[in-house]
């Protein structure tokens, strides 16, 4: 599979990356988990990227694979409370307890990238968050910093010196931090990250998703429908269903700028599609194009901005 330097951290990773969310919200048990987890080291990936914030997916993924702690890049986000009502929401002390509760649940002595997750563009202008990865990065905690997230937030986070890496949404459905974020993103030699690189499956509906996921892929579906593109526009035969994932990620992967796509799962069986897919490569530029013009068009008409969605 393809590498890539993940910009100046000095890092070359996978094009495909795995999302450590669905194994933490969808509460799986660890040995599947374990499963999944061997089989993507097995595969070649080399990135886990995890959260804080994915109840259990820390600690699933520490009992699963810190023994092979030296084959892949470690990355997790954090900067909400560690436990308590005391404690508040991207303070210096909050993210100190939280990055030594990732060392410790993760079952590493170093992250090799930790994201201040999701916080808003006032809460970088402060500093005092992005102060305290600092700090865990001169102590040897974590290797790298950066921030995850979308929009205005994203763009600021890179015009930050000390931020090397940024994770954020970008998908055929999700466009916005293509233009806006990527070009800087190469000027400034950032790693860039994709969350929700295969659009959620969109094309599947809102019906045929779980739970907390729901909420997450309504507006991809709605996109998808307005943009009235199919398989067969982009040249590609057989059912749309079985298509549509190899287009979203190919996609994604093809993006200028664009490090590694993570796409998560619960199925150990929905490994090795995964890998198959990102070892063709990225998708045909006149298919990029094709999907490109049809959310410029839809966005157009709908009379509103599609920002990333958060």
């Amino acid at each position: 599979m393809e590498k890539r330097k993940l910009g100046r951290t000095g890092f070359e990773v996978t094009v495909l990356g795995f999302g450590g969310g669905p194994v933490g919200i969808s509460e799986v048990a660890q040995d599947p988990i374990t499963e999944i987890l061997n089989k993507v080291l097995d595969s070649g990936i080399n990135l886990i990227d995890t959260a804080q914030a994915y109840k259990g997916s820390e600690e699933a993924i520490g009992n699963a694979v810190s023994h092979r702690r030296d084959e892949f890049v470690l990355v997790s986000k954090c900067g909400l409370p560690a436990q308590g009502p005391d404690e508040e929401a991207w303070q210096p002390a909050t993210i100190a307890k939280v990055v030594d509760q990732a060392l410790k649940r993760l079952k590493t002595d170093h992250l090799d990238v930790m994201l201040l997750h999701s916080c808003a563009k006032e809460t970088l202008v402060r500093g005092e968050a992005m102060g305290a990865l600092v700090k865990a990065r001169a102590a040897g905690k974590i290797r790298h910093l950066g921030y995850s997230g979308d929009n205005d937030d994203a763009v600021y986070a890179a015009g930050l010196d000390d931020v090397a890496v940024i994770e954020t949404s970008i998908n055929f459905c999700d466009q916005a931090n293509i233009d806006s974020l990527l070009p800087l993103a190469r000027e400034r030699d950032i790693g860039i990250i994709t969350k929700r690189s295969i659009a959620n499956a969109a094309w599947k509906g809102a019906e045929e998703q779980n739970g907390f996921y729901v909420n997450y892929v309504k507006p991809y579906v709605a996109r998808l429908e307005k943009m009235a593109i199919t398989p067969a526009d982009l040249g590609f035969d057989g059912p749309a269903d079985e298509a549509w994932p190899e287009i979203a990620l190919r996609f994604t992967i093809a993006q200028p700028g664009v490090t590694t796509a993570i796409v998560g799962t619960t199925n150990p069986a929905r490994v090795a599609p995964n890998v198959a897919t990102a070892e063709k490569g990225a998708l045909a530029a006149d298919a990029v194009a094709k999907l490109r013009e049809a959310f410029a068009m839809a966005e157009r008409s709908s009379g509103e901005k599609w920002p990333g969605m958060r």
